[in-house]
C-alpha cells in the first residue's frame, strides 16, 4: 500500500501521554519505524490542563502530526471514585490539544477514545454509527461524556476548518507500562497483581469483582499502537474516508481484535499464567459494569488491519512487564 508523504521519518510528531499504557506504545511503534523527530513532554514538564501552557507548547514547537493519548483513565472503582476529576481532566486536556493543533497547522490529529463511548445496552458488535444512540454505563459515564465531547471536537473542527482529525476507540487495553494499582487499574492489570500477590502469599482464594458473567474484548497495547501508526499512514483519499464517510457518522474507527470473553474465563487465564494454584471466587455484590463491549471493527479491517496477538501470549508479556515493574523478575 503506497505510504502518505505528508508523515516522514523527519515529521514532527507530537504523543500526548507517551509514558501511559497507550503513549508508550504509540512511541515503541513509532521509533520501531525510523520516526526519530517525536516530541515528548512528562506531565511535570507540560500539564496539558493548562490552556496557556499548551498554547506555548504548540507555538514554540509546531507539531505536523499529534496523537492524542493523554487521559486521565482508570477502572470502575477509579471512575467511581474520582468522576469530577475523570470528567473535568479530560474535557480540558482535550480541548486544549485540539484547540491548539488547529492553531498551529498540525496536519493530522488522532484523538484516542474508549469503547466506553457507546451505549450501555447497545448492540453487539458495537459500530460507529451506534455513538449516541442510548443510555451509557453509570459506572464510568463522566469519562465517557467527556470522550464523545472529543469526537464532537474532531468533528466539528473538520467541518467547520477542514481539519483532518480523526478519533479512534480501542477496546480495552493491557500491556507494558499499564498501571497495576490494586484498586485504580483495569481489569487485567488488576488482577495480575490480585492473582500475583495471592500466590506469594499461598493464599487459598482470589476474590473478583462481579459475577464474571460480563464479556470483555481485550487487545494488546503494541497492537492497538500499530492500528494507529497505519492509520496515521494512510494516503490522504482512504484517510479522508474516513473523516467523512456520510453526514451521521463521526470521524471516528473502532480498534479491537474482533472477539471477547467473559470475565471469569478471562481470571482463568490469569490465574494460569500466574500460576496461582487456589480457587477463584466472584462477588456478586460488585458491580458488573456494562454487561457486553464488543466492537465491530469492520472498517479498519476494510483496510487492511487486524490483530496480532493473541490474548494468551499477550497476558504470559504482560505478566513478565509486572514482574519487571515490580521487581520481582
Amino acid at each position: 500500500m503506497p505510504q502518505s508523504i505528508d508523515l516522514g521519518p523527519q515529521s514532527r510528531i507530537y504523543v500526548a501521554g507517551h509514558r501511559g499504557l497507550v503513549g508508550s506504545a504509540l512511541v515503541r511503534a513509532l521509533q520501531a519505524r525510523g520516526f526519530a523527530n517525536l516530541l515528548l513532554r512528562s506531565h511535570a514538564e507540560l500539564d496539558l490542563t493548562d490552556q496557556a501552557a499548551t498554547r506555548a507548547f504548540f507555538e514554540q514547537e509546531k507539531p505536523e502530526h499529534v496523537f492524542l493519548a493523554a487521559a486521565k483513565v482508570g477502572g470502575i472503582h477509579a471512575n467511581d471514585t474520582y468522576p469530577a476529576e475523570f470528567i473535568r481532566d479530560n474535557l480540558a486536556i482535550q480541548t486544549n490539544v485540539i484547540h491548539e493543533a488547529w492553531r498551529v497547522g498540525v496536519r493530522r490529529l488522532l484523538f484516542l477514545g474508549s469503547s466506553c463511548i457507546y451505549p450501555r445496552d447497545c448492540p453487539q458488535p458495537m459500530r460507529e454509527d451506534h455513538l449516541l444512540t442510548g443510555p451509557l454505563e453509570a459506572t464510568n459515564r463522566p469519562y465517557a461524556l467527556a470522550k464523545i465531547a472529543g469526537i464532537e471536537m474532531c468533528w466539528s473542527y473538520n467541518r467547520q476548518y477542514g481539519t483532518q482529525f480523526l478519533a479512534v476507540m480501542p477496546t480495552n487495553l493491557y500491556g507494558p507500562g499499564d498501571n497495576y494499582h490494586p484498586e485504580n487499574s483495569h481489569v487485567i492489570p488488576a488482577l495480575i497483581r490480585k492473582f500475583h500477590e495471592a500466590k506469594i502469599a499461598g493464599a487459598a482464594t482470589v476474590t473478583v469483582w462481579g459475577t464474571g458473567t460480563p464479556r470483555r474484548e481485550f487487545l494488546y497495547s503494541d497492537d492497538m499502537a500499530e492500528a494507529c501508526v497505519f492509520l496515521m499512514n494512510l494516503p490522504d483519499a482512504q484517510f479522508n474516508s474516513l473523516l467523512n464517510p456520510q453526514p451521521s457518522v463521526p470521524p471516528l474507527a473502532n480498534i479491537g481484535v474482533g472477539e471477547d470473553m467473559t470475565i471469569r474465563a478471562l481470571a482463568e487465564k490469569v490465574k494460569a499464567v500466574t500460576g496461582f494454584r487456589g480457587d477463584i471466587v466472584f462477588d456478586a455484590g460488585k458491580p458488573d459494569g456494562t454487561p457486553r463491549k464488543l466492537l465491530d471493527t469492520g472498517r479498519l479491517a476494510a483496510l487492511g488491519w487486524r490483530a496480532k496477538t493473541g490474548i494468551d501470549q499477550g497476558l504470559a508479556w504482560a505478566y513478565r512487564d509486572f514482574l519487571q515493574k515490580e521487581g520481582r523478575a
